[in-house]
């Protein structure tokens, strides 16, 4: 069966993101996509109110904590970034948050200065289906970004974002604002809830996944939402991200 999914992928281009297709079919990913399903709202507004408390006090406490543990690598990642291509040393963008919420999101700058406005230019190098943004060899990313990206040392500045309450430890990866109005309400889904540092599609291949699968993950992760999910995602994130696959 795994040998057969490995020679006739249609998914990703790592083995993780293979091996991930099977399981999200056995768990009802194909009939929630033909149905359409638009209860997801419902879904949500079931999930225990204590939950929901525990899940933002442990944000605030873990992303406060790792601000702080976190801080040398904070000012090394700084002082390269200026180094080799003068500031600024962070980047903020407005992504789409709850509810499509959107907010200014932080990031450690990995591409030239004027990267935004390349952006426009490069839509047809697009290599990521649907409504996401992805070029494996992006050519406005720095030498430094590179770097960091695979590790996704430029996204510890959304640390700060998780403990502002705009995103949460574990949820759905912000796109861009645009991006997402551009979805249908089925894809709006995902965003029913905070988006997060971290979920289904960050330990399953990142930017090897297609934008359809991505979706389904996103709302397979508002089916199981609970603290078991959440600290299982966590200890994934931990051998994906020094893995690097899709970081790119």
């Amino acid at each position: 069966m795994i040998f057969n999914l490995c020679k006739n992928r249609v998914w990703g281009k790592g083995t993780a993101a293979v091996l991930w297709r099977y399981p999200l079919k056995k768990m009802g990913m194909q009939k929630r996509k033909e149905n359409g399903s638009l209860g997801y709202r419902e879904i949500y507004r079931k999930k225990p109110a204590g939950y929901i408390i525990i899940k933002r006090w442990f944000d605030i406490v873990v992303s406060f904590a790792a601000l702080l543990l976190l801080s040398p690598v904070f000012a090394v990642t700084a002082l390269a970034v200026f180094l080799t291509d003068g500031g600024p040393v962070f980047f903020a963008q407005y992504r789409a948050g709850k509810d499509m919420k959107p907010f200014k999101m932080y990031k450690f700058r990995s591409m030239c200065k004027n990267a935004e406005e390349l952006f426009q230019q490069m839509q047809e190098q697009n290599e990521q289906s649907g409504h996401a943004f992805k070029i494996k060899n992006d050519p406005r990313i720095t030498k430094v970004g590179r770097f960091i990206r695979k590790y996704s040392i430029d996204e510890l500045p959304q640390l700060l974002n998780v403990l502002k309450g705009d995103m949460s430890i574990v949820g759905p990866r912000p796109i861009l604002t645009f991006q997402m109005e551009e979805c249908d309400a089925y894809q709006k889904q995902r965003l029913l809830v905070q988006p997060g540092l971290t979920c289904y599609w960050q330990i399953s291949g990142r930017a090897n996944v297609e934008w359809d699968e991505w979706v389904e993950m996103d709302l397979k992760y508002i089916e199981d939402m609970g603290l078991w999910t959440d600290l299982r995602l966590i200890v994934k994130t931990v051998p994906a991200v020094f893995r690097g696959d899709g970081a790119y």
